[in-house]
């Protein structure tokens, strides 16, 4: 079938740069399934530098404006904002039913994305992490056969220059574009978007700085002549003529940013813990260069350059899905609410889904690393076994200054973490939940009593004490509520309508869940 079209009257260029920065750890795979890890970075086959695509880039921003405007559970349609400035799908789910007549009508409709995206080539690489993981058996607690994997990542701080260029056509609707490109720019800037794998396991967190922006009105010649002559040399992260804001603050694309809200509907918590026991998360790679090279130590991961202790959201994930399961099957519930929750992938029947639980990867701060010395025993006789010695580098908190430096001062080999200047150690654990329902709320309330309290420990050797954590404070978000919980004195701090109102989700985990 021969198709004939309209060239495009494009009466506006609009050319905005800005500097990505990752802010956690990101896989950029490059899909090759041949090479020293499971996963290998993306790299530019010139430079050698890490290479962002735009239709990476694409996809990130079109799924965010479509979660914005439409909610998680609707599926995209040819009106939405999306749609019209990323151009249209092949096919929508709304259309499925029409007759073939009437499909090839609306595809004569569809148009090209508006939007051009540069590939984008990263910083040099200095320091490449790699992560390993496991499926753990749910049963048995023990690491599934042949389920072990590695990945390489971008570490945090590495820098990426955005380029795009939004074209603006005689007949399209001007502000609608301009407001769903502001709108994708502040989710870049304000660090909602993600990158990259996992991005739901906390990695490929982001953000950008500022945009500079230059727009070309293609009706007057002199902004033809400077886009014609503007400087595109990509490789610099700016052009040398002065950019202008023209479009970031126009005062009528934030009024119809407020008449079109955002209709994400999500539920936060943010929760702080002291570190009640020693905590080791395996790593396979040793990032701390030290001279006791010990067999095994815990996961650092590099922030502005320096290896810092991490709880990775893939640990923490798989520790509350186990509990979570544990839960469920102990009063007799349907698993499906953990699948519902966590996600599933299935390979029998080639079914799989995303998980909405969201969690991020958090420092530990405060600590130290001390190597101990084991030995594996042998149960029939009671005696070491020979050659079975293994030393472990776990995390420690530091409560006071005045206690590390005592340490110090006692093990002259013991290696203080950077950040000593606050009096307490804590972790810093944030979890979004996409489209909550009220017993699934309540679930979540169940799994945090039991990381607060100490029951649910997280990482390895949790049988001789470690990985229990202890509650600081904890504030949940949900629409227009705000509850917080606080422990001072091993005492509960929390208002009564808080305790109430949270009671009730619990109840109807209890009561409600399938």
């Amino acid at each position: 079938m021969n198709r004939t079209r309209e060239r495009r009257h494009i009466i506006k260029r609009i050319i905005v740069r800005g500097v990505l920065v990752l802010d956690k750890p990101t896989c950029l795979g490059n899909g090759d399934a041949e090479g020293a890890t499971d996963m290998m970075l993306l790299l530019d086959s010139i430079s050698h530098n890490p290479l962002l695509t735009g239709s990476s880039i694409a996809g990130a921003l079109r799924n965010y404006l479509h979660e914005y405007q439409c909610n998680y559970t609707k599926s995209e349609s040819r009106d939405n904002i999306a749609a019209k400035l990323f151009g249209n799908l092949f096919a929508y789910k709304d259309e499925s039913n029409k007759n073939e007549a009437e499909k090839i009508a609306l595809r004569e409709k569809d148009s090209q994305s508006l939007l051009i995206i540069h590939d984008a080539i990263g910083s040099t690489i200095h320091n490449v992490e790699i992560r390993d993981g496991v499926k753990i058996d749910g049963a048995t607690g023990t690491a599934s056969h042949k389920a072990k994997y590695d990945l390489e990542l971008l570490p945090a701080g590495t820098k990426f220059p955005l380029n795009f260029e939004l074209l603006i056509e005689k007949d399209k609707d001007e502000n609608e574009l301009k407001q769903a490109f502001v709108l994708a720019l502040e989710g870049l800037k304000n660090g909602e978007i993600a990158i990259g794998m996992k991005k739901r396991r906390g990695f490929g967190r982001c953000h950008v700085d500022e945009w500079q922006v230059w727009e070309f009105d293609l009706t007057k010649h002199s902004d033809r002549i400077a886009w014609l002559t503007f400087e595109r040399p990509w490789g610099k992260p700016y052009a040398t003529k002065l950019p202008s804001d023209k479009l970031l603050s126009n005062t009528h694309l934030q009024k119809l940013k407020v008449d079109k809200p955002d209709k994400r509907d999500r539920l936060f918590i943010t929760a702080k813990f002291q570190l009640a026991s020693p905590l080791l998360i395996r790593s396979g790679q040793d990032l701390i260069q030290n001279k006791c090279s010990p067999d095994v130590v815990h996961l650092h991961s590099y922030r502005k350059d320096k290896p810092e202790p991490v709880v990775s959201g893939t640990s923490l994930a798989g520790v509350l899905w186990h509990r979570a399961e544990r839960i469920v099957n102990t009063l007799d519930k349907n698993l499906q609410i953990v699948y519902d929750l966590f996600g599933f992938v299935k390979e029998e029947s080639k079914q799989a889904k995303a998980s909405r639980l969201v969690i991020h990867e958090s420092l530990i701060e405060n600590t130290v690393d001390i190597v101990q010395s084991r030995i594996a025993i042998d149960r029939f006789t009671g005696g070491a076994y020979n050659g079975a010695l293994f030393q472990e580098q776990p995390v420690f908190s530091i409560s006071k200054k005045e206690d590390s430096q005592k340490i110090n001062k006692v093990k002259g080999k013991l290696k203080k973490s950077s950040n000593t200047s606050s009096n307490t150690a804590h972790i810093k654990l944030e979890l979004e939940l996409r489209q909550p329902k009220g017993y699934e709320i309540g679930l979540l309330l169940l799994l945090l009593k039991d990381l607060w309290t100490g029951d649910l420990p997280i990482g390895g050797t949790s049988s001789i004490g470690r990985g229990r954590l202890q509650g600081v404070e904890a504030t949940i978000v949900w629409q227009q509520h705000k509850w917080v919980i606080s422990e001072e004195n091993r005492k509960l701090l929390i208002s009564k309508q808080d305790k109430d109102e949270m009671e009730e989700f619990v109840k109807k985990f209890l009561e409600q869940a399938p």
